[in-house]
């Protein structure tokens, strides 16, 4: 499979680093199975980079549409921390990023229904 994607400059992939570390020193200081009201975590995203916000939304519509999930902030945190974040995720922020709407569409009929479980 050929990887459509274009590459990333490092500064882009710089920001999308430097926005999980500061929605880490943002949000409160909870457990990893307790959540926030996705609202606030969403819109803490928006402020750090709205393309991160964006692409965490359409994560979240591709998880209700596809795998009939409801992800809680707690699952979309660790999706964006755990390492380097969930590959389809990170494709999303960054087609969000290129406005690349056709990427999103062909992430989300990648996104694994059972590692969101």
């Amino acid at each position: 499979m050929v990887n459509r994607m274009p590459k990333l400059p490092t500064s882009v992939i710089a920001i999308l680093a430097a926005q999980q570390f500061a929605v880490a020193q943002v949000l409160p200081a909870t457990s990893a199975g307790s959540s926030v009201p996705m609202d606030d975590y969403l819109g803490l995203l928006a402020q750090i980079a709205p393309a991160a916000r964006d692409g965490a939304e359409a994560y979240l519509q591709a998880a209700r549409r596809r795998c009939r999930a409801n992800l809680t902030s707690a699952q979309l945190r660790r999706a964006m921390s755990e390492g380097a974040g969930d590959p389809i995720l990170m494709g999303m922020i960054r087609a969000s990023q290129l406005r690349d709407a056709k990427a999103i569409v062909e992430l989300e009929a990648r996104l694994d229904c059972a590692s969101l479980r």
